[in-house]
């Protein structure tokens, strides 16, 4: 509940303090004293956009705060948690709103400065305001499924359609990222396919390039002694050198066997004979050796070029998996593995798609039966709706409380149903929603009548601000309303503005608005607590006009006393 208003140079207002408490609080005055004024400021408090209008003339600024009582356990400590505010439930809850006459306006929360938009968000939790305003308190359709739920007393079911709603949700977003990975894969599958069959086909085996480097290095020396032991061969001339030796021996052999040479020539001519038989036997071996060697170093050149061929594969292989040639073995494994992985996700997309449809059909299980309960409530309510109409002068009027199915985009964790409360003010004119009532007076009549029809299912979290619900009305039907503000004041704090002495007089608390000369010749609205005596005055002044009667006087004690 509201607990404290605090106002400064507020359009007519130059300073103004009040307490409040619990229970019906009045607001009267005069017209045109500036009650209207006292509501924008509380609007201005909760959320109401900020206009420059506010500013009293010749002030800077305009100050409005608003200090609330409320339980340990209402949504607005949660909201404010999420938020990142610091809060506590043992602590009072103030909102306060400046607004500059040069600047943007300044909106906080205890003291913190936050955006308008969670101020007015954190308003709407504690404040609703019926009357002239058409999109206010149960004039605004994003508010009658939440009445109709407290009406009902669905919260069990609220809770149970919340975790189905959000298991649903957690198995449809695991089973849509599972379809894109699959559908991903599938691209990267061919590719996939092509690189195993490549490297199957390719075989590689562990320290194989190393064994090939090592052949390829034998046979390039093999080839290399080949080259030289042509160029002996060549050299050599063949087997021509050794024939040659053979005959310059025997020749030199005849010459030592002529007669009577001379003891000197005939020892040189010995020796060359000699030298020449060395030198034909030496070739003779070196033919031998040269055979054996050209025998020994024979190349197999298919055999050379077929691994000179694998091991420039399999170092292709490895530069495009980007990894070592002794790694390729692993590499193929790896393939096969995640190829197999790929293909184990069809049965997992199958389990996916079965666990949704098992969430799927426990939300709309609990769907069914949160809705089924709403239509239930929904004729409850129209009901007790309707009997409170005919005191309020409201005796024509039909009310409807429509439970529609949402599209399934719009489903939230609060129902698959869209309520909004329909009214048919003239017989045959149609329903129509209860924002498009043309007279404020009949929409804040409207909402007295919604607001008592569920009061005893009501969690009596907001503070209730009638606008003028006796506007055009008096006599009995003033007093019905007045009577109704009251047993509605047993379940919310309830602030009404009135004209109505019958209104007023039910009262726990009474505001008198009054407007006076101010400074700089500016008129200024003022507010004071009424005691028992200026209670009496101030309802006997709404009875008889200027000038108060004694007889007003004693009508006035008569209301009260009631």
């Amino acid at each position: 509940m509201i607990c404290a208003l605090s106002i400064s140079d507020f359009v007519l207002i130059d300073r103004l303090d009040l307490d409040a408490g619990p229970g019906l609080v009045g607001l009267t005055g005069e017209t045109g004293a500036g009650k209207s004024i006292l509501l924008d400021a509380i609007g201005l408090a909760i959320g109401l956009k900020p206009e420059k209008r506010f500013v009293r003339p010749g002030a800077s600024r305009a100050v409005v705060s608003v200090t609330f009582d409320i339980a340990a356990d209402h949504p607005v400590w949660g909201r404010m948690e999420a938020a990142g505010l610091d809060g506590c439930a043992d602590d009072a809850l103030i909102l306060k709103r400046i607004v500059p006459v040069r600047g943007a306006a300044r909106s906080f929360v205890n003291d913190q400065p936050v955006a308008a938009a969670l101020l007015a968000e954190i308003g709407q939790e504690l404040v609703e305001v019926h009357g002239q305003h058409a999109a206010a308190g149960l004039a605004r359709p994003s508010r009658h499924r939440d009445l109709l739920d407290q009406f009902a007393g669905t919260n069990a079911l609220l809770a149970d359609h919340k975790t189905a709603f959000l298991a649903l949700q957690s198995t449809r977003a695991a089973r849509q990222s599972l379809e894109r990975a699959i559908a991903d894969s599938e691209a990267h599958k061919d590719i996939l396919e092509h690189n195993i069959a490549e490297l199957q086909a390719l075989s590689p085996e562990p320290g194989e390039a190393n064994r090939l480097a090592a052949a390829r290095l034998a046979a390039q020396a093999a080839a290399r002694i080949n080259l030289g032991l042509s160029e002996i061969e060549e050299a050599l001339g063949g087997g021509t050198v050794s024939g040659a030796l053979g005959r310059a021996a025997r020749a030199a052999d005849q010459i030592s066997q002529v007669n009577k040479l001379p003891q000197g020539l005939s020892d040189k001519v010995s020796e060359l004979s000699a030298t020449l038989e060395r030198a034909s036997i030496e070739v003779v071996e070196a033919d031998a050796s040269l055979a054996a060697l050209t025998a020994q170093a024979t190349v197999d050149e298919p055999a050379l070029e077929a691994a000179e061929a694998r091991l420039f594969a399999l170092r292709a292989a490895a530069r495009k998996h980007q990894v070592d040639v002794d790694a390729l073995p692993a590499r193929l494994v790896a393939l096969e593995d995640e190829m197999a992985a790929l293909e184990r996700g069809d049965a997992g997309l199958q389990k996916a798609i079965a666990m949704e449809t098992a969430a799927a059909a426990r939300w709309r299980s609990a769907a069914a039966r949160l809705t089924e309960a709403r239509r239930a409530a929904a004729r409850r309510l129209e009901n007790a709706v309707h009997r409170e109409l005919k005191p309020l002068k409201l005796g024509s009027v039909k009310c409807r409380v429509g439970v529609q199915p949402l599209a399934e985009e719009d489903v939230d964790p609060r129902g698959a149903d869209r309520v909004e409360i329909e009214v048919e003010t003239n017989p045959g004119g149609g329903f129509g929603p209860l924002r498009t009532i043309a007279s404020g007076g009949e929409l804040a009549r409207m909402s007295l009548a919604l607001a008592c029809a569920s009061a005893a299912a009501s969690t009596g979290s907001a503070t209730l601000i009638f606008d003028e619900a006796d506007q055009g009305v008096g006599g009995a039907v003033a007093h019905a309303i007045g009577t109704r503000l009251k047993s509605l004041s047993g379940h919310h704090q309830v602030f009404a503005i009135t004209h109505s002495p019958q209104v007023a007089a039910a009262a726990d608390i009474h505001w008198r608005i009054a407007k006076s000369a101010g400074r700089r010749r500016l008129g200024q609205t003022t507010a004071h607590v009424l005691d028992a005596k200026g209670r009496t005055e101030e309802i006997a002044r709404m009875l008889s006009g200027a000038e108060v009667t004694e007889e007003a006087r004693a009508a006035a004690v008569r209301l009260l006393e009631r």
